[in-house]
């Protein structure tokens, strides 16, 4: 028998148990960006960048950018945190949570609750479908400093007019049904907001305790398992105030490291789950393996 070569084939969809809760990451798509600086490194040489490819063995010329929102039940009630691109990204590799959500065993109608990280278009394009709520049954929570910032528009940077624009027309319109978050404010039993300002203006992280058990759910703390968690300090183009950014990264890589939490990241390989070990005195991305099934 002669094979034929089939291509490539990617998993979409990871679960697992969180104590009594259930952790769902779902790969909305991925594009291949061909450079690595811009948007990161961009403190380092180009030999510097492909030196540090090469002992990660990744390519030096490019990076896979991916997005994987996750999805937590936990106390009966389903929270879905950010949207990906929705109806703009399906021409282009991505906007597929929707779809895969149903592969998930989960229909649109049942979000009870859907918080938002921050307000790039990767996080919020999808809350809307054919001009109606993507998710009709949810209510939204939000970062009050993300919403005032956005809102306001003074401390928008420039490269962010068009992201701008796309949050008036989509999050303002929700706000009836939206909640406000303050750092520590309790989203329902089990899921707390931690305040992570940098990457945007009002960035939010979100941590699920259960059952003794903890995920900490930190959306662009860092926007790849090498290049800025690596190297915390290094300037990231899509940083909105990167010297905040900065500082934010490096308190949280401390924390999760020290505490040894489990996390979930919208940018980090899929699953997108995994832990953060010191090295040296920088930091590696361990990816989850078998921890929460035995």
């Amino acid at each position: 028998m002669t094979t034929t070569l089939k291509g490539a084939y990617r998993p979409t969809i990871n679960r697992f148990t969180l104590g009594s809760a259930e952790v769902t990451t779902i790969l909305d798509g991925a594009h291949i960006r061909d450079a690595v600086n811009p948007p990161f490194a961009m403190d380092k040489t180009p030999e510097e960048i492909a030196a540090i490819a090469k002992t990660n063995n990744l390519p030096s010329h490019g990076f896979e950018n991916t997005y994987t929102p996750t999805v937590v039940s936990i106390g009966g009630q389903l929270v879905l945190f950010d949207t990906g691109f929705g109806a703009m990204g399906r021409d282009n590799h991505a906007g597929q949570l929707r779809r895969r959500l149903a592969v998930a065993g989960y229909a649109p109608e049942d979000i009870d609750v859907l918080a938002f990280t921050h307000c790039h278009p990767d996080h919020i394009a999808g809350v809307m479908e054919d001009g109606v709520p993507a998710y009709p049954n949810a209510r939204y929570v939000i970062g009050r400093r993300e919403f005032d910032a956005w809102s306001d528009g003074s401390e928008i940077p420039a490269q962010r007019a068009q992201n701008r624009e796309m949050f008036l027309k989509l999050i303002p319109p929700l706000a009836e049904k939206m909640t406000f978050l303050e750092d520590g404010d309790s989203v329902v039993p089990g899921l707390s907001a931690e305040a992570a300002f940098g990457h945007s203006l009002g960035h939010m992280m979100y941590r699920v305790e259960s059952d003794n058990q903890s995920l900490l759910i930190w959306g662009d703390v860092t926007n790849h398992y090498v290049y800025s968690l690596q190297y915390p300090e290094s300037i990231v183009g899509f940083d909105d105030d990167k010297a905040m950014a900065i500082a934010t990264r490096k308190r949280v890589l401390d924390m999760v490291a020290t505490d040894g939490l489990l996390v979930s990241g919208h940018h980090m390989p899929f699953p997108s789950v995994g832990y953060v070990e010191r090295q040296g005195s920088s930091y590696r991305w361990t990816p989850a393996s078998y921890q929460s099934r035995l």
